[in-house]
């Protein structure tokens, strides 16, 4: 009964929710930190880097962390995971996009109510965009990837797992900018609400996404309609 209401729902393909989420979460990133109230937290790591060692990009520090994060879960799962090679290419070219948005979107006006409609759409558009990666049924961006095949790996709750891995990952960046800058850079109250809200958001938004839609991909076993 269950298989049969899934395949009555709308059908969308993961490579094009691939595609979205790559477009989405990148702009959602810079969005972010154009509000200045911080940083989403699965790009806080990189951009402490881009700021202690200003010589790379924020998008190649970016894929940098990426790659760390692939390596950790092969080490995890104790053997090669083909899959997370093709995660770290889509995590590539969302790190180009995030140099992309910064260099084209640095002129927006940034008055007070503008900083605030840039933080309310940054979180919107990655909490949507994790939540469609966590359905494409395709190797997702790494970022990503990490808090939901952690959570497969040692079963534990997605949710827990997400905030915990955000809250690493300010906690990463703080102690960098602070020891390396002389102050904390990239952290804002909007990073630290974003890191205790995100977990749950995301899974709110994929329950609704799972009652509406269904997502089909080249790499599921049935990708044809019934």
């Amino acid at each position: 009964m269950i298989e049969k209401e899934e395949r009555q729902l709308p059908i969308l393909r993961g490579e094009l929710a691939l595609l979205i989420v790559i477009l989405i979460n990148s702009l959602g990133v810079v969005l972010m930190l154009m509000s200045g109230s911080g940083i989403s937290a699965i790009s806080s790591v990189p951009y402490a880097f881009s700021l202690v060692l200003p010589r790379l990009t924020l998008g190649t520090w970016t894929y940098i962390f990426q790659g760390s994060l692939i390596l950790s879960l092969m080490i995890l799962r104790k053997k090669f995971v083909p899959n997370y090679l093709f995660s770290f290419v889509v995590g590539f070219a969302f790190s180009m996009m995030l140099d992309v948005y910064e260099m084209h979107l640095r002129d927006l006006p940034m008055t007070i109510p503008y900083r605030v409609f840039y933080f309310a759409a940054g979180y919107l558009l990655i909490t949507i965009g994790i939540a469609l990666s966590n359905r494409c049924g395709l190797p997702i961006v790494p970022t990503d990837l990490f808090p939901r095949e952690l959570s497969a790996i040692k079963n534990w709750k997605y949710a827990n797992v997400k905030m915990s891995f955000d809250l690493i990952c300010l906690a990463v960046t703080g102690l960098l900018t602070g020891v390396f800058l002389g102050h904390i850079r990239g952290l804002g109250i909007g990073t630290i609400a974003a890191a205790f809200t995100m977990g749950k958001v995301i899974g709110k938004i994929g329950e609704w996404m799972d009652h509406h839609v269904r997502f089909v991909s080249f790499m599921t076993k049935n990708n044809s309609v019934k």
